[in-house]
């Protein structure tokens, strides 16, 4: 059985003094999430994959994407979940519904509906909540056990020490996702680390406003962030995302250039439907033309500063279904050419 608990088990673990619980709750998220109204239809499903699409922005001096953009595809394939003592269960993607209508369009869910979905047709007892001062659905207990968290790894890709929101990780066909109890000092850190996400938000009036970036040789400080709607396939409008930050320090003059190339499928990872950065242009001299296989390329992690680097910040989520809170900081830099 699947229940929205009253009682805040994890609370105890949220060292926030009690004003700033207050500063919270002034700019949090409703206790349970709402679906905000949608101007516009979202685009359409692409039926088949496609080859690599490059976009060059600005383009005619904008740096929107044109209306006929590829698109993401929805999940079909039945898939499998493991969970710590319990064994493997398989689920059907069109059967699930996500907890978050406010961040997924439908038809698209999280890692976390997941385990919702299983808990609701009663393979196993799960009690959850919607915690608004960290923004996440939070799991009471699962089989009478606390303290779970996840590993969610693509097709291609190897299972990775991660801390973010179960609930925003987008699920796709392929994923390899296992379910396990961790010490509660660590989860108490993972916690802990999304509360103070909520209390940056509130200090700077309901604003992403992130305190250091760092694109190769260059630092940006205090840098407002805001959606730009790249991905209204899967994400809803207003949804703010990683690509989101370089897109805003594109609206403030920071940066020159972008390349975008979507993959449908890209290093074994199919189906991948994500847009890649291949160009990072910011005038600085350093690594400003597009990546090649000679030259290497960009990649990126953002998230707490306590767990910077593949201590979990550092997780492979394309940067643009890469939903963001308010992290303490984002650094992309160049990798080069393998071997």
């Amino acid at each position: 059985m699947t229940t929205h608990m009253a009682a805040r088990r994890f609370s105890r673990w949220i060292a926030v003094p009690a004003a700033v619980v207050l500063l919270l709750s002034a700019c949090s998220p409703a206790t349970v999430p709402t679906i905000p109204p949608i101007p516009l239809e979202p685009p359409g499903p692409t039926p088949e994959p496609l080859p690599p699409q490059p976009y060059v922005l600005p383009s005619d001096n904008s740096w929107k994407l044109p209306t006929d953009r590829p698109t993401s595809r929805r999940a079909s394939q039945p898939g499998v979940i493991s969970i710590e003592g319990l064994g493997e269960f398989t689920f059907i993607p069109q059967e699930i519904e996500t907890t978050r209508p406010d961040l997924f369009h439908e038809g698209h869910f999280s890692v976390f509906d997941i385990v919702a979905h299983l808990g609701a047709k009663g393979w196993f007892p799960l009690h959850y909540h919607y915690d608004r001062r960290l923004d996440t659905q939070v799991i009471d207990d699962l089989d009478g056990r606390i303290n779970w968290w996840y590993r969610a790894c693509c097709p291609g890709g190897w299972p990775e020490t991660n801390v973010f929101r179960m609930d925003m990780v987008p699920y796709r066909d392929g994923m390899v996702i296992t379910l396990q109890t961790q010490p509660e000092e660590y989860m108490g850190r993972i916690y802990n680390s999304f509360a103070e996400e909520l209390l940056r938000k509130s200090i700077n009036l309901g604003r992403i406003v992130i305190p250091e970036i760092r694109i190769g040789t260059t630092v940006h400080t205090n840098v407002p962030v805001s959606a730009h709607d790249f991905r209204d396939d899967v994400l809803q409008p207003g949804t703010v995302t990683a690509l989101d930050v370089l897109l805003s320090l594109a609206d403030q003059g920071k940066i020159n250039r972008l390349k975008l190339t979507w993959y449908s499928d890209t290093g074994g990872v199919t189906p991948a439907d994500s847009f890649r950065v291949e160009q990072i242009d910011d005038g600085d001299g350093f690594y400003d033309a597009a990546a090649t296989a000679e030259t290497g390329g960009w990649v990126y992690e953002t998230g707490a500063l306590e767990f910077s680097g593949f201590k979990g910040s550092h997780i492979h989520i394309p940067a643009d279904v890469r939903i963001i809170v308010s992290p303490e900081y984002m650094t992309w830099y160049w990798l080069g050419p393998p071997g």
